[in-house]
């Protein structure tokens, strides 16, 4: 299974929640996301990491040692305008990723409820290891 992923997610899967358990199966063939989502790792990773007392550096690490390719703009870029009537009026910050799902036809990745609505394939972490079989608790 490929899938697009949301900043939510990819932070969850840093600070060792049940995404992480999602990145790691091995029916997982490829996760993608944005530059711009990544953006959103990166910077929401530091803040956690102040709020946890944890090491900046070291959640900065996990992020980017995460196994999550960064798809450029220019490959989705035909599909903004779309993407941005669909969700921008309720997180234009989506705008990028959901673009990205809309180009590559393959299921979005994400706990953020504003992709409802999108007309694309969307589970959220909850949904995820049920759907790939995965059991027991993170």
């Amino acid at each position: 299974m490929k899938l697009v992923a949301d900043a939510n997610v990819l932070i969850s899967a840093v600070l060792g929640g049940r995404a992480a358990l999602v990145l790691n199966h091995p029916t997982i063939e490829e996760v993608v996301t944005t530059s711009a989502t990544f953006g959103e790792v990166q910077e929401y990773a530091t803040v956690l990491a102040r709020s946890r007392r944890l090491s900046p550096d070291a959640l900065l690490l996990a992020a980017i040692a995460l196994p999550v390719s960064i798809v450029e703009r220019e490959v989705y870029a035909h599909n903004l305008v779309r993407a941005n009537k669909l969700i921008g009026n309720r997180d234009p910050d989506d705008i990028d990723v959901l673009a990205l799902t809309l180009q590559l036809r393959i299921p979005l990745w994400s706990n953020d409820n504003d992709f409802e609505q999108c007309g694309v394939e969307w589970y959220t972490t909850a949904e995820l290891p049920k759907h790939l079989g995965i059991s027991g608790r993170k």
